[in-house]
């Protein structure tokens, strides 16, 4: 019978100080940003947003988002996480079907993903682009 080898694991506790970020306070933060950098639709979408310091996120940076609707292009060449917090949207990746984003969705968008945002409803999201 052959023997399965076992490896030993010692658990380490690493104390770290967590920031919570509450949404209602975070929200009234929010400064305009003005439009989006490539538009597809007239007037071109408006943003606002807040971008939010982590102790010890690296090269990361996160923040809170918002976009009015219209559409334009995605133009984000690093990898970024998001979680939309409210609003309505559809995602198109370039020679891809539209993806219909809702409420309480959580995406990851690959590094250099193109396409095109079309935004329904005021949608906002919390994000982390990968530095």
């Amino acid at each position: 019978m052959a023997s399965i080898g076992c490896a030993s694991f010692t658990a380490t506790r690493i104390t770290m100080t967590i920031q919570i970020l509450r949404q209602s306070a975070a929200l009234t933060d929010l400064q305009d940003e003005g439009p989006v950098g490539r538009p597809l639709s007239q007037p071109p979408c408006l943003t606002r947003g807040i971008a939010v310091e982590l102790d010890g996120a690296g090269a990361n940076r996160s923040g809170l988002w918002e976009c009015a609707p219209g559409r334009f292009e995605r133009q984000l060449a690093q990898a970024e996480v998001m979680h939309i917090l409210s609003g309505a949207c559809s995602f198109t990746p370039t020679g891809g079907e539209a993806q219909h984003i809702r409420v309480g969705d959580t995406l990851f968008f690959p590094a250099n993903t193109v396409g095109v945002w079309h935004i329904t409803e005021t949608l906002r999201k919390v994000y982390v682009v990968m530095g």
